[in-house]
């Protein structure tokens, strides 16, 4: 076991950073096709196939799930995606073609250099010729290169997120998370109920605790919706239906409440995919399966704030990660 999505047979995932500035994208390939649900919880989502993953409608399998920065501009990352795809034959045959399934989910990440890049096609196509079952770099990197935590007052005293992964095995099924946390409020740790990463105080010298200061009367100011997000993957061996899937993504987005304090706000548009790639051959008590999933998902979203380092760009705002207050 690696601790991370890669334990669940049949998966890869690639990542592409931007070197121009704090931004990227993720992909979990699924070639040869995987159940998929998701669940959407955030009020500012932006997603793409995630209608077509209603156990109502036709295509069962999907083929990858983007992940990706850039606002909804990154949505566009998904078409390299399918144009990776497509050139070795992978998809639903529809008439004289192959069409590929990328469900995709975006983040909000242009605070931080010139919002003008963003992930495309291009960045799609080299996260996909990146993947590999390795275990995933974690931290400031693909969908999580430009994530910050804790902007519920302001960027000035935010932190810097990341993308993260975890895996958990019981019972002889695994499964796994691969979170890009870029949340409005705080990531907790859920054994001791203190934050880890955050809003800090006005002087930027230690973490807040965005709940404490609310409930002890320093309000924040408005903030803009649709300016955060954490968006991510579960992933099972497991056997599922399309609607057991879409139930394991809601019972997974039980792991970001843990972890993350407030969670699925107006400012956020949280959103979590399942896939189930049916490796270990057999079905499993969905119960368990989805309480794995919270726990991998909590896992991951630490993880992913743990492994981010400082931002530190000459000429982009500063922003410290965990490390500087464990």
């Amino acid at each position: 076991m690696t601790d991370s999505i890669v334990d669940v047979a049949g998966l890869a995932v690639g990542h592409f950073s931007d070197t121009r500035r704090p931004t990227g994208c993720t992909v979990v390939l699924t070639p040869q096709g995987a159940v998929c649900g998701v669940d959407v919880r955030g009020a500012a989502p932006g997603t793409r196939e995630t209608e077509l993953l209603s156990p109502l409608n036709a295509v069962e399998q999907v083929h990858a799930v983007l992940l990706a920065g850039g606002s909804a501009f990154g949505l566009d990352a998904a078409g390299g995606v399918m144009r990776w795809l497509e050139e070795r034959g992978v998809g639903v045959a529809v008439g004289p073609v192959r069409v590929p399934i990328v469900p995709a989910a975006i983040l909000f990440d242009l605070w931080i250099g010139d919002a003008r890049i963003r992930p495309d096609a291009s960045a799609g196509y080299a996260a996909c010729a990146a993947a590999s079952r390795e275990p995933p770099a974690q931290g400031n990197v693909g969908a999580g290169a430009g994530a910050s935590v804790g902007k519920l007052y302001g960027m000035a005293r935010a932190m810097k997120g990341g993308i993260g992964s975890a895996s958990v095995r019981a019972a002889g099924i695994t499964v796994g998370a691969l979170v890009a946390v870029n949340a409005l409020g705080d990531v907790i740790d859920p054994s001791s109920g203190r934050p880890v990463a955050g809003a800090r105080n006005a002087d930027g010298t230690a973490l807040l605790g965005t709940m404490q200061a609310i409930l002890a009367g320093e309000l924040p100011a408005p903030f803009q919706p649709g300016a955060a997000t954490t968006i991510g993957v579960v992933a099972t061996d497991a056997r599922l239906t399309k609607a057991q899937a879409n139930k394991l993504a809601q019972m997974a987005h039980d792991g970001l409440a843990r972890s993350i304090n407030p969670v699925h706000t107006m400012g956020d548009g949280d959103t979590l995919f399942a896939l189930a790639t049916g490796a270990a051959g057999r079905s499993a008590d969905l119960t368990l399966i989805g309480a794995l999933a919270a726990e991998a998902t909590a896992r991951a979203v630490l993880n992913a704030v743990r492994a981010a380092g400082r931002l530190a760009t000459p000429g982009l705002p500063e922003l410290p990660c965990a490390s500087d207050f464990a």
